[in-house]
């Protein structure tokens, strides 16, 4: 079943909690539907139907372990037939339990090997600078802990200082990060130029507002705190 355009968010909670992909991770099917439901709902600028357009916006999931929430939005967005869903992490299912780029319509990185998404982020978006792409955005999702790799601070301080304004950053924090300090996740961008902002993970409008925020000459960084779901 193709869900297309007209999806719900409410359909899409729906398709996200039929759908784990991995045991390990239950609540990350929820906690991470509603920052990638509104960049795909509100912002971003990508037709299912041209998913290889030059000009698109790009997201990339570097937190690509228990991808269900992810799956569930291009469902319901309808880079793929919803009941894909069914059969996560199956023989011979497209949707593994982490995002292969190869066979999932609307992925733009094969992920789940934590610190790699953002670094591959930046060079995206030089990409698209030195091709003269001026209006085209990319987006990266990554988890707090996940900021406990190297690679990414390399790569948060090269975008700053090199000011991708065509770059920005989604940091879901869900307090589970070894390294760093309570509410110190903004800081460690905004010291390498970036522009930032903080919301709940659950507040559309407070994403939204971030995630189309100018940011001329600078990177931005959406810091989205979250409670996980147990259930």
């Amino acid at each position: 079943m193709m869900l297309g355009m007209t999806a719900t968010y409410e359909q899409t909670v729906d398709l996200a909690r039929r759908s784990v992909a991995d045991v390990r991770y239950p609540a990350v099917k929820t906690y991470t539907l509603d920052p990638i439901w509104v960049l795909y709902d509100r912002v971003l600028r990508i037709d299912p139907a041209h998913p290889d357009d030059p000009g698109r916006d790009r997201f990339l999931l570097s937190k690509g372990h228990g991808p269900s929430a992810y799956y569930a939005v291009l469902a319901a967005k309808g880079f793929f037939p919803a009941d894909w869903l069914d059969g996560i992490a199956a023989a011979g299912s497209r949707l593994g339990a982490h995002p292969d780029a190869t066979l999932v319509p609307g992925a733009e990185i094969s992920s789940g090997s934590l610190g790699h998404g953002l670094p591959l982020a930046v060079g995206t978006a030089l990409g698209l600078r030195a091709t003269g792409i001026t209006d085209a955005r990319v987006f990266v999702l990554v988890g707090d802990a996940e900021l406990d790799e190297g690679s990414n601070h390399e790569a948060i301080q090269y975008a700053g200082a090199v000011g991708l304004s065509n770059l920005d950053v989604i940091v879901v924090d869900n307090a589970s990060g070894t390294i760093g300090w309570p509410g110190g996740i903004a800081s460690r961008f905004a010291v390498n130029g970036w522009s930032t902002a903080e919301a709940a993970a659950a507040d559309h409008d407070a994403l939204h507002r971030s995630y189309t925020a100018p940011h001329p000459g600078r990177p931005h960084v959406t810091v989205a705190s979250a409670v996980t779901d147990p259930h």
